[in-house]
């Protein structure tokens, strides 16, 4: 699921930035509230202003998606069935698309003796309307988990209809049980299944379409997507039915992609774009390259979110949210069907341990805050701001993440000033030797950029420091040749 830290609590309530006119701000989505390790967030299209929160340990939530609401339902407990060692829980759940007529909830939830993962399905309690009953359980499948950690977690339903699971590569650090090239196996997938029907000795069957149906190399046919470490969330556009998978990486690299069927996404050839191990050379024939990648100098541990499709920000209308469990940093990039652009730092909710996104009816986007048992909601307003207005002016001094980072060769980096004063930008190398000096005078209040340009330069990790008046702030970049 993610890369385990001790963090500190920042609990900040609002946090505001602007992005291509829009001024986005994050805000505790019901403050009257509490959740117990909030996991995922879940809606049923034809149950208007209604919300499910899924809890770690077990549980199932239901209330009202309004902000002044201060009651929630218990619909589903089964903590009795649930082993949450390592990166363990319940991990998610997906309605039937169908489920105002059948009731069915599919979930994905890790047991004990042996550690494994089990994907089952739920129904109404017809005794008690409103909450499924435990003991409906119809087990789909069982995958053992040699290790508690890399279980991914994410479930839902495709515009196809179908189930899509994810499952990661079994645990360990650099898939040590060679699972992610492994078609035999159903770790390091992305799987796809009917629910709808069944084949002989199964409680699903498998697509028609599915890449490897009827195969005479043994592989399972219930692949649809092979090659991954961790696809820990996933989420398909609302408007184009593209499927987005973010994959945690190992020690180098963080990454989303774009997912069609029967691909090898590369893993553990490849960490994201470069080899694996990073100091070896190795055959990418036939690999799928991610669309977005950062280095850990950006982060640690991908949470993948959505492509924007609300209406309270047209100007962010297709635009994909994602963000990182460790960092806190969330960022949002543009696609143009072949290649994400435009990389932005939107902000970060630094050690609320961000794991999932999640979007309402309105298709407006909330985060998951596992440690602190907060939904929060992403609040963008259509109106923009204009330079000439005190809104444009920060009340402190702001330095952003450079713009691509990874780069080659150069990268813009951007900054805010309160007031006028000078301003010194600089360069250093990890031993603090000074590389380049990018400004160097007085700056007048109100946001500034820089073009750094590292052609002459040898790969690496290079710090870039703001030093005005009393503060030096100090961000990290990756120069990759």
């Amino acid at each position: 699921m993610i890369k385990m830290i001790k963090a500190g609590v920042l609990f900040l309530f609002a946090i505001t930035t602007n992005i291509q006119g829009q001024d986005i701000s994050f805000e505790n989505a019901y403050p009257s509230l509490s959740f117990t390790m909030p996991i995922d967030f879940q809606i049923v299209e034809d149950m208007a202003d209604t919300v499910f929160v899924i809890e770690r340990a077990g549980t199932v939530q239901r209330f009202h998606n309004d902000p002044e609401t201060s009651d929630m339902q218990q619909v589903l407990d089964i903590r009795s069935r649930i082993s949450a060692s390592g990166e363990g829980g319940l991990l998610g759940v997906a309605f039937h698309p169908d489920f105002m007529q059948n009731g069915y909830l599919y979930v994905h939830y890790t047991a004990s003796s042996p550690f494994r993962s089990v994907f089952a399905r739920f129904e109404w309690d017809p005794d008690n309307p409103g909450v499924f009953d435990p003991d409906s359980e119809l087990i789909l499948l069982e995958v053992d988990q040699p290790r508690t950690n890399h279980n991914a977690g994410q479930i839902r339903f495709g515009p196809d209809g179908y189930l899509y699971l994810a499952l990661g590569d079994g645990g360990g650090g650099g898939d040590p049980f060679e699972h992610g090239q492994d078609r035999t196996t159903l770790h390091g997938n992305i799987l796809r299944i009917d629910v709808d029907s069944t084949d002989e000795g199964l409680n699903y069957a498998i697509p028609a379409d599915n890449p490897f149906v009827d195969n005479e190399e043994g592989w399972q046919e219930e692949i649809f997507a092979w090659g991954f470490r961790n696809p820990f969330r996933f989420s398909f556009d609302s408007e184009t039915g593209k499927l987005w998978v973010a994959d945690v990486g190992q020690n180098e690299r963080e990454e989303v992609n774009i997912v069609e069927s029967g691909k090898n996404y590369g893993w553990p050839i490849m960490e994201g774009s470069i080899c694996y191990p990073p100091s070896t050379e190795c055959d990418t024939t036939g690999l799928a390259l991610p669309v977005h990648e950062y280095g850990f100098s950006g982060g640690q541990s991908i949470t993948g979110g959505f492509v924007y499709r609300g209406g309270a920000a047209p100007d962010q209308n297709g635009r994909y949210f994602y963000g990182d469990y460790i960092t806190g940093d969330l960022w949002s990039f543009d696609f143009d069907g072949e290649e994400a652009f435009d990389n932005r730092s939107i902000g970060e909710v630094a050690g609320r341990q961000l794991v999932c996104f999640g979007e309402d009816h309105d298709r407006e986007l909330f985060m998951c805050m596992m440690g602190q048992g907060v939904i929060m909601r992403i609040v963008m307003e259509s109106e923009p701001t204009f330079a000439d207005t005190e809104t444009e002016v920060p009340e402190v001094v702001e330095l952003e993440q450079n713009y691509p980072n990874p780069f080659n060769p150069t990268t813009v980096i951007r900054y805010r000033l309160a007031e006028s004063g000078p301003v010194t930008l600089e360069v250093t190398d990890l031993l603090g030797r000074r590389v380049q000096v990018l400004v160097d005078g007085v700056k007048p209040a109100g946001a500034h950029e820089a073009i750094f340009d590292a052609s002459s330069l040898a790969g690496g990790v290079y710090l870039y420091r703001l030093s005005t008046g009393d503060r030096i702030l100090t961000r990290s970049m990756t120069l990759v040749k």
